[in-house]
């Protein structure tokens, strides 16, 4: 047998391969002569058939499967030996006029390669890494709402401006219908009076362009997605299932072990100091994770290079369970090609930087998750042995490991990032933070 590549393009090959009746004449031979023995024709006994009429019948079939045998195993060990980096797998080029009779068979597979490239993580950019600050305005607050939802919701017979209600936005149109407990003082000036002295079972429309001092908030209260928030102005129902004032709870001691464990926290200063701590813990996990995004976008922007996209369109109609029109795959390699580039952008920083995922690595990580997680349900002081024993069948499944590894991976690479991109530093508000996230 013959194989050679043939290059289209620094990306695009095929692999062409020449089969002769010597690559698989034996192999067919003996498969019909097990054949035989089994073989039923009309006016034979079972096992009585004449060679030549076992061939006739069965024959064809067996020699088109024995030759896909052999140009299989061929195609698999010559991508081996070649060290193929393939993206997608080979793709048969179809002939319909292909001759199996013929004393040489040729079939070609179209691949597509990995490109070469090479890329900077120290290249001049804007990227700034936020350091992001609880100030007095977010601390209160919190301290407010910790004091409302620990204190005795009143009903009231009407709403007044420091209400709470609880009640259903709804659009049909626009598919909103969410129910929500808000306080008025939550909406802007305007649409907040338009509550005031409505009675349960009252309806208040509203429009959502300035409803809140931030857009982001209609993704809390109407359940908007993000891509929708910005410039939404569409006019929703609010009808007011319920009207709540609020006695306060007291900041006493009882509060402060009810929510932190006792004497942990002893007095408002304590209080503010412990909202700030975790807080900024929680702003630190999303200034990271914007930190990473915009490196991405900054890597993938930056670092140029070919892709095989039309062998991948091509590829991404022949798997999954559902096959893909020409059209559907141009829509699904569109939605997919950043995250592509990134994958092969990150492979190429891990294997500049040396980067590698040990199993110590991913059984640290995962330990710290779990402590985390069962921080958050109160365990506080859980043992090694019961740590490491939710570890142990965690790690005993394939689905959680591919998914921690990748968050293994994200850590490394955010490390990587931090000492080689250089980011500008910048200490921001949250709500400052949250503008530079989503804009205005």
């Amino acid at each position: 047998m013959d194989i050679k590549r043939v290059a289209i393009d620094a990306v695009n090959e095929v692999i062409v391969m020449n089969v002769v009746h010597m690559d698989y004449k034996g192999q067919v031979q003996k498969r019909i002569n097990e054949k035989m023995p089994l073989a039923t024709v009309k006016g034979f006994r079972k096992g009585q058939v004449p060679k030549d009429l076992v061939e006739k019948q069965y024959g064809k079939g067996i020699k088109q499967e024995e030759i896909q045998k052999v140009v299989d195993l061929a195609l698999e060990r010559f991508v081996q030996s070649e060290r193929l980096n393939l993206l997608g797998t080979p793709l048969a080029k179809v002939n319909e006029n292909f001759d199996w009779d013929a004393e040489e068979l040729t079939f070609e597979y179209e691949i597509g390669l990995v490109p070469n490239f090479e890329i900077n993580l120290e290249a001049k950019n804007d990227i700034v890494k936020y350091i992001v600050t609880a100030d007095a305005k977010l601390i209160d607050g919190q301290v407010e709402r910790i004091q409302k939802q620990f204190g005795k919701a009143i009903p009231q017979e009407a709403v007044v401006a420091d209400s709470d209600l609880t009640g259903t936005f709804s659009n049909e149109e626009n598919g909103i219908n969410n129910t929500t407990t808000i306080s008025v003082a939550t909406f802007n000036k305007a649409a907040g009076d338009k509550f005031i002295g409505k009675k349960v079972g009252d309806v208040v429309a509203v429009s959502t362009k300035g409803l809140f001092e931030d857009d982001h908030q209609l993704m809390d209260y109407l359940k908007v997605g993000h891509d929708n928030v910005h410039g939404l102005d569409i006019e929703v129902n609010f009808t007011i299932e319920a009207i709540n004032g609020a006695e306060l709870a007291e900041l006493n001691q009882d509060l402060f072990d009810k929510l932190f464990g006792e004497g942990k926290v002893a007095s408002l200063e304590d209080l503010k100091a412990k909202i700030k701590e975790d807080a900024e813990a929680q702003f630190a996990q999303q200034a990271d994770q914007k930190l990473l995004l915009d490196v991405q976008d900054f890597l993938i922007e930056s670092t140029k290079f070919d892709l095989p996209s039309e062998f991948l369109k091509k590829w991404l109609q022949t798997v999954g369970e559902k096959k893909l029109s020409a059209e559907e795959a141009e829509v699904e390699y569109a939605r997919s090609e950043k995250g592509l580039r990134f994958q092969l952008i990150e492979g190429k920083a891990m294997a500049q930087s040396n980067i590698q995922i040990t199993f110590e690595d991913l059984k640290a990580f995962t330990t710290n998750a779990i402590r985390q997680q069962m921080a958050q349900f109160g365990q506080t002081n859980p043992t090694d042995e019961e740590v490491q024993g939710i570890v142990a069948r965690v790690l005993s499944n394939q689905e959680e490991v591919k998914r921690l590894s990748e968050q293994v991976v994200a850590e490394k690479l955010l490390e990587l990032f931090k000492e080689k991109a250089n980011p500008t530093t910048k200490e921001v508000t949250y709500e400052e933070f949250i503008a530079a996230s989503y804009g205005e």
